[in-house]
């Protein structure tokens, strides 16, 4: 689902917002969601589950094509760990 469904599929289940407010919603819940995790803070959503950022330290990698080694930089990486209710709302048999 695109950020444009997940706002059109709002839009249908709540006809008495403005297709306009629901979009600044979403954009907003987003960009506090980024500006958390750039501060380095962890995104708890309830049943659903949680943003953090992960560190990876510098390493020596290969490259797949020549075969040669390079240098990789440390960097920081966004992780998402599921929620309980949403691993078990996944793995139901019906």
């Amino acid at each position: 689902m695109t950020k444009s469904e997940l706002i059109q599929k709002l839009a249908e289940r709540n006809p008495h917002l403005y297709q306009r407010d629901v979009e600044k919603i979403v954009t907003t819940i987003f960009d506090e969601i980024t500006e958390a995790l750039a501060r380095g803070d962890r995104v708890e959503l309830r049943g659903f589950g949680a943003f953090s950022v992960k560190r990876r330290d510098a390493r020596t990698g290969r490259n797949p094509r020549t075969g040669e080694s390079v240098d990789v930089d440390e960097k920081v990486i966004p992780f998402f760990k599921t929620g309980k209710q949403l691993r078990e709302r996944l793995n139901t048999d019906e």
